[in-house]
């Protein structure tokens, strides 16, 4: 069956007609997917040269491995929306094409299918759209999956809701002439809450936070420039106060967007081609003066930036639950319900209401739990969820009396531990496990680190609110620069042979608002003592803090000398090659010695 595509024949001067339905934000046209199959097939027969398919390719979602013959499918969810339809769909799609049998939830809110033969991608593409998904520019030099916080619409402190403007900026600016082949990607991100900043606009290329004008008008404060990877920036303010509903801050991004595409010197250097490094070049100033000169620009009045017909307007609240006619209660294991309540619930500013955060090890769903969430949406949720930066998954609209119900629903489809955002819930990258550009197995470290800290058996509140992320490599999809504990893969010669390792960055910060990167250690660990580092490193704060002091601020007081010290004496010693140490050649989960293979990387998680 063939997506509808009745009213979405629109162009830039004449706006399409939307259907708002969560995850149903991005068009699907049928002709790309017949597209896709003709192009993959010139390439598999090779009338196509490979890097002319590639950027094909990479603009309908579909990434190259590190493995030959097979591609990752990175499906875009803006502002992690997603139904229960969509959830059923994802199961099928991944029984039917993913070897893995998993779909993975990325920091950016996405999902992605892994090792996908080629000529299956286009027609999981096609399979997904019928419930109205999409992977249209998930990948390649264009306007990526914008990311939102989960609990827009629901917290009390909220300025107000910025996902109708979510919608509207995605639809404007997907398939957009100007965004298509920009000198790399653009990573967006918006956030109703500035005292939260849940999104973390401060590490994206452009971000758009709620504000409201003295007049009362709804806008956004504009910060431009921010990245993490080999250079991290933390975003800039462009503008303090931008109109959302008469289009300008669609208009504004535009003129950041042209300039950013003017840039021939950033093409020359695809490592370094992003925004942050035409502003950390030129200034925001200087970014500012020319924005303002192209906005006197023709172009301007050959647009239409009308929001209305592009908002994504949903009211989930008429779609809340009922109170439940009956509802279960805890018994024998009040404990374990009262600290998943503690971690894992928060109440919306709905009375009534709550939002529950399932906790997703490694962000990995088997098509079961797939099934599984979908039918609990329907049942408790009000229809509809969103992924979060973090690789887990929020209800919303949870009645109150439901809460232990879905606790226990959850307990079934093995989702209902307790800890969400606390220290085993460690974020990772798919590393080598799939990435052109990954040198280290980070979902393998992933595991031994958490099986470390599930013996460690840490109760200490304190200690539960560290953060840890890690990635396969410097560029940071897993976000590692801003963790209390972070660490991105890399090496260590010995002679002939070589160790799997990582370099730590310890202080990061990215709550309440406030958003800083963590200081890298003058250390280099062998990946196979990572997980003895974050137990000494956990133990010697815990020993050494003062009363109530945050694992940053005890980073800040000791500086970074105290944790090289603790480290230095024997687990960042030099390893020698020998059948006694064989073990710290072998890479996390891998059994073949460990070598650095790197491929050219297409695109970031």
């Amino acid at each position: 069956m063939e997506p509808s595509t009745a009213g979405r024949k629109g162009s830039l001067t004449d706006p399409e007609v939307y259907e708002n339905v969560p995850g149903q934000i991005i068009p699907a046209i049928a002709r790309e997917f017949d597209d896709f199959d003709n192009e993959a097939e010139k390439y598999l027969s090779g009338q196509t040269p490979e890097n002319e398919f590639i950027g094909f390719r990479l603009k309908q979602g579909v990434y190259g491995q590190r493995q030959p013959d097979v591609q990752m499918i990175r499906i875009k969810l803006p502002f992690g929306g997603i139904t229960p339809d969509q959830m059923d769909n994802f199961a099928d799609v991944i029984e039917r094409y993913a070897p893995l049998n998993k779909g993975h939830i990325t920091t950016r809110q996405n999902i992605q299918i892994h090792h996908v033969p080629l000529r299956d991608a286009a027609a999981l593409i096609r399979d997904l759209s019928e419930t109205g998904l999409s992977s249209r520019e998930g990948c390649g030099n264009t306007v990526r999956n914008v990311t939102g916080d989960p609990w827009a619409g629901i917290r009390e402190d909220e300025v107000f809701d910025p996902t109708p403007y979510v919608g509207a900026y995605v639809r404007y600016f997907v398939r957009h002439p100007t965004t298509q082949l920009m000198p790399r990607k653009v990573k967006t991100a918006f956030e109703g809450t500035p005292s939260e900043d849940r999104s973390i606009t401060g590490i994206h290329d452009i971000a758009f936070i709620a504000r409201y004008g003295e007049d009362g008008t709804k806008g956004f404060e504009v910060r431009v420039g921010g990245g993490t990877a080999i250079m991290p920036r933390i975003a800039p303010t462009l503008y303090d106060f931008v109109e959302a509903d008469n289009g300008d801050y669609l208009k504004v991004a535009e003129a950041v967007f042209r300039i950013f595409d003017a840039q021939d010197w950033l093409r020359v250097n695809r490592a370094r081609a992003r925004l942050k490094v035409f502003v950390d070049k030129f200034g925001i100033d200087e970014l500012r003066a020319q924005v303002d000169e192209q906005l006197k620009g023709d172009w301007v009045h050959e647009r239409d930036f009308s929001v209305a017909p592009r908002r994504f307007d949903y009211d989930e609240e008429a779609g809340a639950p009922e109170v439940p006619a009956s509802y279960g209660s805890p018994n024998g294991d009040l404990s374990e319900f009262e600290r998943f309540c503690g971690s894992n619930v928060v109440a919306q500013r709905q009375a009534g209401f709550s939002a529950v955060e399932v906790k997703v090890y490694r962000g990995d769903l088997t098509p079961e739990q797939f099934r599984g969430l979908g039918q609990l949406m329907r049942d408790f949720s009000g229809g509809n969820a969103r992924m979060t930066v973090g690789q887990n998954i929020v209800l919303r609209w949870v009645r109150d009396e439901a809460v232990y119900d879905v606790w226990q629903r959850l307990v079934e489809l093995g989702l209902g531990e307790a800890g969400a955002q606390e220290i085993t819930d460690n974020v990772s990258c798919p590393g080598t496990d799939s990435c052109k550009l990954g040198i280290t197995s980070s979902m393998g470290l992933n595991a031994a680190i958490n099986q470390k800290l599930r013996e460690m058996d840490i109760t200490d509140p304190l200690s539960r609110r560290i953060h840890i992320k890690n990635s396969g490599c410097p560029n940071g999809c897993s976000q590692h620069h801003i963790a209390d504990l972070g660490f991105y893969g890399a090496s260590i010669k010995v002679g002939e042979h070589t160790i799997p390792a990582y370099v730590a960055h310890v202080g990061g910060v990215y709550e309440e608002g406030r958003v800083a990167y963590g200081t890298r250690l003058k250390v280099r660990l062998p990946a196979k003592r990572v997980p003895d580092a974050v137990e000494r490193w956990v133990r010697m704060y815990e020993a050494e803090r003062t009363e109530g002091e945050t694992f940053k601020a005890y980073a800040d007081r000791v500086g970074t000398a105290r944790f090289e010290d603790e480290v230095k004496g024997d687990l960042a010693l030099p390893v020698e090659f020998g059948l006694d140490t064989m073990n710290m050649f072998l890479d996390w989960d891998r059994h073949q010695p460990f070598a650095v293979q790197r491929g050219e990387g297409e695109c970031a998680v």
